[in-house]
């Protein structure tokens, strides 16, 4: 293998867009998920990446079998891979444990604890084999400090964390690190529409959190494993 491989699972988001730009200047070959498909437009607007160098796909990756297939055909197309960052996931607030239905509750932990757990899982067995593997995961802020009304996602994330760690001990005799990232507030469109009369200077960009991202996805990131990242700027 020449260069070296990741797969983005929801990269194609305001912060997973970031994060390709900067390993696809480093020479990665990108194998990247998505679920919405105007997103993927924007991705491929945005950096015009040809078909050497990324292999885009719809993919639901809390869907076991279909990541297992994915994570498949990246390794198949490029030849191994070197790196996971999981950036699949989904917000959703309003509402207390006791308020919590069972579809909301499933919902985010599909979107942020199943889609990393499937995606690592998947990506293990290849990172292995390699001369080196990083696993970034991204949790939350709200999963060590949780707020009220968003009982679910603040589970969900936290798992997110313990995953990472978990990881991170297993693979303590191979050269593969795990870590997890977790941001608080992202200043994106989306995020601004949201919260219309937020202080957006003092939250971190996207391209600050993927520049996080991708030392923690680097080779010189080794000594770092287990280890849980705060991206929340100066909130």
């Amino acid at each position: 293998m020449t260069q070296p491989v990741a797969v983005l699972t929801g990269g194609t988001g305001g912060l997973g867009i970031e994060v390709a730009r900067r390993l696809a200047d480093r020479g990665f070959r990108l194998g990247v998920t998505y679920l919405v498909p105007d997103e993927a437009n924007v991705f491929e607007a945005a950096l015009h990446l040809d078909e050497a160098t990324v292999m885009l796909r719809r993919c639901d990756c809390s869907d076991r079998a279909a990541i297992g297939e994915f994570t498949s055909q990246v390794v198949d197309r490029f030849g191994g891979l070197n790196v996971l960052v999981a950036l699949e996931g989904g917000w959703s607030g309003g509402r207390d444990v006791e308020e919590t239905d069972d579809f909301h509750f499933d919902r985010m932990i599909d979107l942020n604890l199943r889609s990393a757990f499937y995606a690592a899982r998947a990506a293990l067995p290849y990172l292995r084999q390699a001369e080196w593997g990083r696993i970034v995961l991204i949790g939350s802020r709200a999963a060590i400090e949780p707020a009220p009304g968003q009982a679910a996602y603040n589970i969900a994330k936290a798992g997110v964390i313990a995953l990472a760690r978990t990881i991170a001990q297993e693979l303590s005799d191979a050269p593969v690190t795990a870590n997890v990232v977790l941001p608080s507030v992202i200043d994106t469109p989306a995020f601004r529409e949201l919260v219309p009369f937020g202080d957006y200077v003092d939250w971190p960009t996207p391209q600050e959190i993927a520049q996080v991202i991708d030392f923690l996805a680097s080779p010189d990131s080794s000594v770092i494993n287990g280890a849980m990242i705060p991206a929340y700027g100066k909130m």
